[in-house]
Formats: structure tokens, C-alpha cells, sequence
């Protein structure tokens, strides 16, 4: 399966925008908290048997307060500290390659459809898997999981808080106008029932994406670590040292 990593360059404003507004995450602290959620999700895809393709977004996509020419450069700098120095492969992946491939489409559903279908049809790829770059406790389990799931379906979704999906894997393409629209997972399973697919389920986790997301994902790092099976090494440090905890009425605080 080819793993597709849907990156957006490290920016204030940019990602985990709903964090900022809705916790006590500033926005600096924010794109801190991406950067580590990105690379604990290349790893765990590095660590599978997928074959990592990053999905960057450039200029052409971002919003315009945004865009610029340095995009791409920060992304694989992203990856670069994720999985140190690696070969990179220009077509279809080779074993241990990296491919980065730049997004293209007018909204995120859009791209998302653009490299699918392209890789199913245009490539010949025996399946894609879309992983989301805010979903740190993934692992080698989940991503592999997936790929021997969507053998036997059409199409397997991996539900995430909210009614988000965090992994989608696709053996054959859908109609993507529109489908990522909430609840993405209820919406996916739509989309892929009305072209007579068969739809499978991976796993339920957290993203951190929504508050909600991100106290789930907090709980179960602090379950992890006290049944000493750590994950997520870079999400948790940042969680650590920004001091994020669940506090009284579930809320996110500040230690």
C-alpha cells in the first residue's frame, strides 16, 4: 500500500488552527505541536510495510496570507527530522524511499481525490492509504492492519474523533467532491457505498486536530506511560514540555 502523508508547511495560522482558538495553545505552540504530530506519523510510516509518499502543499494551494516559495523546503526539512537523511524516489516507491509529490486541487477533498485517483488509476497502485499527519499514535499495527484489510474491502476507513476518519485506504477510487465533509467517516462510507464498494473499518484513534482529539490523545499517552508501553515519542515531549494536561470538566489546561 502506498501510505499518502497529507503535509502542510509548519505555520502559524496555517495548521491546528482550531487549537488556537478553542485552547490554551497559542499559535507558536500549535505549529510545535504539528511539527512533532508529523513526525511521529512518518516514522510509524516508515516503520510499516507501506510505502511513504508526502503530499505536500506549495504555493498553488496554500491560502494567500501563506504562500510562498519555501513550502516545500520546510516540509522536507519536517522529514528530514523525522526519519533523518533518506533516499528519495521519484516514481513508485522502492523499498525504504521517500516520495514527495506536491498537492493539487482547490480544497483539501480535491487533493485528497487528485493523488487517489491518480495512483489507482494512472500508476496502477494495488491500494492507497491516506494518513493524516495529526494522528501521532498510529502505528506500524494500524498502517499494515489497513493494507491487509483493503484486500478484502473496497474501501477501509479508520475512524477518528468527532466523526473525522484519521486512515483511509482505498482499493478502488470514489466520487471525492465533497467527501470529506462532517462526519467525514459517515460521508466517506456514503461516497463509497453509492459506487458499490465494500466498506471495512480500522481501529478507532484519536487526531489532534479537534480538542476533543487532542484530550484523547493526551489520555492515552499518560495510559501508555504508566502501562510502560510508550508511542508517539515526539508528541509526547512537546506534551510535556508544554505542560498540557485534562483538568476539571475535561478541559485542556496548562501545568
Amino acid at each position: 500500500m502506498i501510505v499518502v502523508v497529507p503535509v502542510d508547511p509548519p505555520r502559524e495560522g496555517l495548521v491546528l488552527s482550531s487549537l488556537v482558538e478553542q485552547t490554551p495553545l497559542s499559535a507558536a505552540e500549535a505549529v510545535t505541536l504539528y511539527e512533532a504530530t508529523v513526525i511521529d506519523v512518518l516514522r510509524a510510516v516508515e516503520s510499516s510495510g507501506g510505502d511513504l509518499l508526502i503530499n505536500y502543499r506549495d504555493a498553488d494551494t496554500l491560502p494567500a496570507a501563506v504562500a510562498d516559495d519555501d513550502a516545500e523546503a520546510e516540509v522536507r526539512a519536517l522529514a528530514t527530522d523525522a526519519l533523518g537523511e533518506f533516499e528519495e524516489e521519484s516514481g513508485a516507491n522502492g523499498e525504504g524511499t521517500v516520495r514527495f509529490e506536491r498537492q493539487v486541487g482547490s480544497s483539501r477533498a480535491a487533493r485528497v481525490g487528485n493523488t487517489v485517483t491518480h495512483l489507482l488509476e494512472q500508476e496502477a497502485a494495488n491500494s492507497v492509504g491516506v494518513l493524516e499527519p495529526t494522528a501521532p499514535l498510529v502505528g506500524r499495527t494500524q498502517i499494515d492492519g489497513t493494507a491487509m484489510s483493503v484486500r478484502r474491502h473496497d474501501v477501509v476507513l479508520g475512524p477518528a474523533s468527532d466523526g473525522r476518519v484519521y486512515l483511509a485506504g482505498f482499493r478502488e477510487p470514489i466520487d471525492f467532491t465533497d467527501a470529506y465533509a462532517v462526519p467525514e467517516v459517515a460521508t466517506l462510507a456514503a461516497r463509497s457505498a453509492e459506487a458499490g464498494l465494500g466498506v471495512g473499518f480500522a481501529p478507532m484513534l484519536p487526531t489532534v486536530a479537534t480538542p476533543a482529539g487532542l484530550r484523547s490523545t493526551l489520555a492515552m499517552l499518560e495510559a501508555r506511560r504508566s502501562a510502560d508501553q510508550p508511542g508517539a515519542a515526539a508528541t509526547a515531549a512537546v506534551v510535556d514540555e508544554l505542560g498540557l494536561e485534562i483538568g476539571d470538566g475535561e478541559l485542556l489546561e496548562r501545568a
